[in-house]
């Protein structure tokens, strides 16, 4: 693609006190190919030196912007004030997260496969999380998927693909057209997009490792792990969008499946003797999503898996143990 036929995208940097990955994000920005690109770096009043890194990239390339929030909002709502800020003129947008960073050929490849196919409102690829390849599950010659596909796909179990916000491609109109775009109170907000995105286009997917996700202690993915809001979301995601994508008899099947998974999960969490705020988490995600924790259910999981305890000792003495590691 020659850079006179490149259409613009804005790149986007929500960040937060991230002094020590800024620069490596936004030099993986300045390597791109693909050079008709501008960007613009939220800054959500970091107290460290993240504010003096933008500035001096700014000064340094006229593509380059800051935007300063006048007070400290949340994860979520930081995300939309940075959509809110794409270029008007754009045509795609490709949020990168600061501790995160793109390889140089990312947005050339992204661009290329969405130009060429012009119901694709979304284009994902293989990423490096930490030291592990992720998101693959996409037979090799499928680049581009009907979004019905994908969303019974996803909604089935199958591997996930959709990465993070950094991993994703987006058509700038179809995040224009949604405003908010995230749901700021939901942890699993760009899951959720990609879904209601893809109940009107496709999904483009890029079999190359083109990002790098960082794993850090204190990110929004290490909350994740430990409140395992992994479980309540998929209920929500079932109901949100299965009636859509799947038959009666999946999205039963489906929904049986994961709650049990889930009363399962809080029924080791007694045993754990979790803290209130982990319950607290759950109750009020569950109550949100008109699913409210079943006192019942959850004592007969907990009967259950005392039974399984008494009746598995070996097993359970090796799963104290692997705790205490």
């Amino acid at each position: 693609m020659s850079s006179d036929s490149q259409p613009l995208v804005s790149v986007l940097t929500p960040v937060y006190n991230c002094e020590n990955y800024l620069s490596e994000c936004i030099e993986s920005v300045l390597a791109q190919t693909y050079q008709n690109w501008e960007y613009c770096i939220v800054n959500n009043c970091s107290t460290d030196g993240t504010l003096e890194i933008a500035e001096r990239y700014a000064k340094k390339d006229h593509r380059i912007r800051i935007h300063n929030n006048p007070e400290f909002v949340g994860i979520g709502q930081n995300g939309n004030i940075a959509f809110r800020h794409m270029a008007s003129g754009s045509k795609y947008c490709k949020v990168v997260f600061a501790d995160d960073w793109l390889f140089p050929e990312c947005i050339m490849r992204m661009v290329e496969l969405a130009e060429a196919h012009p119901t694709v409102a979304i284009v994902g690829s293989y990423g490096l999380v930490g030291e592990t390849v992720s998101w693959a599950g996409l037979p090799y010659t499928s680049t581009v998927i009907p979004g019905r596909d994908i969303s019974r796909w996803t909604l089935l179990g199958r591997p996930y693909v959709f990465g993070n916000p950094t991993s994703l491609l987006l058509r700038s109109d179809v995040v224009r057209a949604s405003d908010p775009f995230y749901d700021e109170v939901n942890s699993h907000r760009d899951s959720e997009a990609c879904l209601r995105i893809l109940k009107n286009w496709d999904f483009g997917f890029i079999h190359q490792v083109l990002t790098y996700n960082r794993l850090r202690e204190g990110s929004g993915r290490s909350f994740s792990q430990r409140y395992n809001t992994h479980l309540p979301n998929y209920i929500d995601r079932l109901l949100k969008f299965g009636p859509a994508v799947l038959s009666q008899e999946e999205l039963h099947g489906r929904l049986t499946h994961y709650l049990a998974k889930y009363y399962d999960y809080l029924a080791v969490s007694v045993f754990m003797r979790r803290e209130k705020e982990f319950w607290a988490f759950h109750r009020e995600k569950m109550k949100g999503i008109g699913q409210p924790l079943s006192h019942l259910k959850l004592a007969t999981a907990v009967c259950l898996k005392a039974i399984d305890y008494l009746l598995n000792p070996k097993r359970t003495v090796e799963g104290i143990l692997n705790k205490f590691r």
